[in-house]
């Protein structure tokens, strides 16, 4: 059973996150984004919990159903403590096995902070003591560590975290058979790093507003439409040792907003290697850089090339497409409208970027759009790289002409 997966979401819960991110509206964009299980997002927040039990209907072992979707209870976590004297944050997906299961967890990890206040609450304790709670509650519980190279919060950051799982996991790391690529980085970077081999990676939206779903997307074959069945498929390894993880859709990582190194006060961009060259500082202020994520893959590959790359499909939203074939906004009526006609005419968002061979969309309008998809899937763009917080904007070539 194919089931394209988004995990990694917020609800209006959540700080800096949009009030429209409540069950009715996520079911909506999901099907219209093609989305065929999602997270419920801030699975430890007991006024989300209580709504969400409200609306959701349990219609297999650990899935939900709302809207003609159905939705899994997940969370993310952030972990801040002190360990070999630097300061850590790292970011943390769970996925619980039920409703009571994400009770439970709610329960264990409130001792460590406020679980009231933030959908995303912040603990302050190791990432080793949070899994020992999690999984002592809820011992079925799946832990990914989310957007892994972020530099300000994950478990490989340049500023926050560890040079390795085992050293961030230490005797927990076997209960991390997943990791979570980020909006900056895709397989092909990850799979330069050898000490990664092991984990099965998995691409999500991690949105804050319901336009942001399945931006990225991860493609699993179940046995069936349960828990327990995604939780093997995560344990079965990566994609060349049984994994039942058929592909990602992905970014392109230049978009993401932690590409390259940069000082974003300044609107400095550069590349790892011009950042060596600059000491790391920042040539108009003299300040320090934030290295991105390129960077930090740079200094942990131990492999000049990628090996035994998943399969994964690089995609731009359509909506941002559609508005510059039509030169206006992406939240414009004119855009809204014509995205509307393709999804009605082809099913899904995923479905023209990803699953429809290219020529079913000849004669699709706006005029170009079948020569951007095109570019896109052949990987023909032009890339502005995000860096310091600041997206990056990548384009198809033949938008671009």
């Amino acid at each position: 059973m194919r089931a394209v997966a988004d995990l990694h979401v917020h609800s209006r819960f959540s700080l800096a996150t949009s009030s429209r991110m409540e069950l009715g509206e996520i079911a909506w964009w999901a099907r219209r984004k093609g989305l065929d299980l999602v997270g419920t997002g801030d699975c430890t927040h007991l006024g989300w919990l209580t709504e969400a039990g409200r609306m959701l209907r349990p219609v297999g072992d650990g899935i939900y159903e709302a809207g003609g979707v159905r939705f899994l209870f997940t969370g993310e976590l952030s972990c801040v403590w002190r360990e070999g004297g630097r300061g850590r944050r790292v970011h943390l997906v769970i996925v619980a096995p039920s409703r009571d299961g994400a009770v439970a967890v709610s329960r264990a990890v409130a001792r460590f902070g406020n679980v009231a206040s933030n959908g995303r609450p912040v603990l302050g304790t190791s990432v080793q003591r949070a899994v020992d709670a999690i999984m002592t509650a809820s011992p079925d519980t799946t832990i990914i560590p989310a957007h892994i190279w972020t530099p300000w919060y994950s478990v490989l950051g340049k500023r926050s975290g560890f040079d390795s799982l085992e050293e961030c996991f230490g005797p927990y790391i076997e209960h991390v058979t997943a990791v979570e690529t980020g909006l900056s980085s895709d397989p092909s970077m990850c799979r330069r790093v050898s000490t990664l081999d092991p984990r099965t990676l998995v691409s999500f939206s991690d949105a804050h507003g319901p336009e942001r779903l399945g931006r990225e997307a991860t493609v699993f074959e179940l046995d069936e439409m349960s828990y327990p069945a995604l939780r093997a498929a995560l344990v079965a390894g990566p994609a060349d040792r049984g994994s039942r993880v058929t592909s990602t859709v992905e970014m392109f990582p230049q978009e993401g907003k932690y590409y390259h190194d940069g000082h974003r006060s300044c609107g400095v961009s550069v590349t790892p290697a011009e950042a060596g060259r600059l000491g790391g500082l920042c040539p108009a202020c003299g300040g320090g850089l934030t290295l991105g994520v390129l960077h930090r893959v740079e200094e942990l590959a131990d492999r000049a090339r990628p090996i035994r790359v998943p399969t994964h499909e690089h995609v731009i939203p359509l909506d941002e497409i559609v508005a510059r074939l039509l030169l206006r906004g992406p939240r414009t009526l004119a855009v809204a409208a014509a995205v509307e006609e393709l999804v009605g005419r082809y099913g899904s968002e995923l479905s023209v970027l990803v699953d429809r061979p290219v020529e079913d969309l000849q004669g699709a309008k706006p005029l170009g759009l079948k020569n951007a998809v095109a570019s896109i899937r052949a990987g023909r763009v032009t890339a502005s790289p995000g860096y310091d917080g600041v997206y990056g904007v990548v384009r198809a070539v033949a938008e671009s002409s």
